[in-house]
Formats: structure tokens, sequence, C-alpha cells
């Protein structure tokens, strides 16, 4: 299977899924936000990228502190409700586009989140670069790895071959995946 069929694949799955994601992986998602935002202040000045927004759950966790947040995501169901969610903040924009392909120059980000992302891509390490050049140099980016599909070892190994440095990694028995906090 090609890497765009796979993602094809995974868009489809999302659109299906739209309607009820929010039921689905809400108090999921807000542990792991929690856990990262525990480790990072989103200052006033900052730009933040949302990578997979899905629904726009991170919106309301940290719109208030932020300049500008962006949010990017491949389904466009799950766009058209984070466009809703971000009509509620004046600094919120959303995107549709692959996280390998985003539409961005000049690295303009400080903050980069990606939840719940690398596990759906083809090719993490090609992901986690497009994020790195969506990124200034500085920047915090916040990562996941799904537990069922990374071990804690191929996580931190992906993490830095990908030259991200990682200050902060959540690992607790409530989380079904590693967070992670690295700056570039």
């Amino acid at each position: 299977m090609s890497k765009w069929d796979q993602k094809r694949k995974i868009m489809r799955r999302y659109d299906v899924t739209a309607r009820m994601y929010e039921e689905r992986y809400e108090e999921e998602q807000a542990v792991k936000y929690k856990a990262a935002l525990k480790h990072l202040n989103v200052a006033r000045h900052n730009s933040v990228l949302d990578v997979g927004c899905g629904t726009g759950l991170l919106f309301s966790h940290v719109a208030a502190e932020a300049q500008t947040v962006v949010g990017v995501d491949i389904s466009r169901l799950l766009l058209r409700q984070a466009k809703e969610r971000a009509r509620d903040f004046r600094n919120v924009q959303v995107v549709q586009a692959d996280a390998d392909h985003m539409p961005f120059t000049n690295r303009p980000f400080n903050v980069v989140f990606a939840f719940t992302v690398l596990q759906n891509m083809p090719k993490p390490l090609e992901t986690l670069s497009e994020i790195k050049r969506n990124a200034k140099q500085g920047a915090a980016v916040v990562v996941t790895g799904l537990k069922k599909a990374f071990s804690l070892e191929a996580f931190r190994a992906l993490l830095e071959n990908a030259g991200l440095q990682v200050v902060a990694l959540e690992d607790s028995d409530v989380l079904k995946c590693y967070v992670a906090v690295t700056v570039l």
C-alpha cells in the first residue's frame, strides 16, 4: 500500500467517526494535554501549531494564552467541527492539510503540538521532519506516541533520530501514549 493510500485510509476512518470523535476521545485527549502543559508555558506572543487537530479540543487549552493558534488536519469532517470550535476564539484558524506537507513557510511557530499523529503516519520520521520545518529554532514541540504502536525505547529513538531534544516525558498508567515535550 502506498503512503498516500495509507493516509487516505486514515482520512476516511476519521471522516466516518467524526460525529462520535469527541464522545470517544475527549477525556483521553484532555489527560494528554494536561500532561504536556504542566511542562510548558504558552506565552502571549507564541504562535501555536496543532498538527492533527481533530475537532479542535486543544484550542480551549491554549488559545487564551497564545497570539495565534493554527489547527491542521487531513480529515475534512473533523476539521469542519474544529472550524465551529474556532469561532469561539479570535485567534484560531484551521487548515486542511497533510501533516507531511503543511502549507507554511519561514518556520512561523514557537510551539507545535502533535497529539495522536505519529501512529497514523506511514513514515513518522518524515512527519517529524515536516513538523520541525514549521517550528522556529528553540521551539517547543510536543509529540505523543501511542503505546500500542511504539515501545518507549522506539519512541525515544524516533525523537532522537528526528533531532528533537526531550526535556520531559510523561509515561503513566492513565496515559495510552507517551507524551514528550521536546525542543529544537
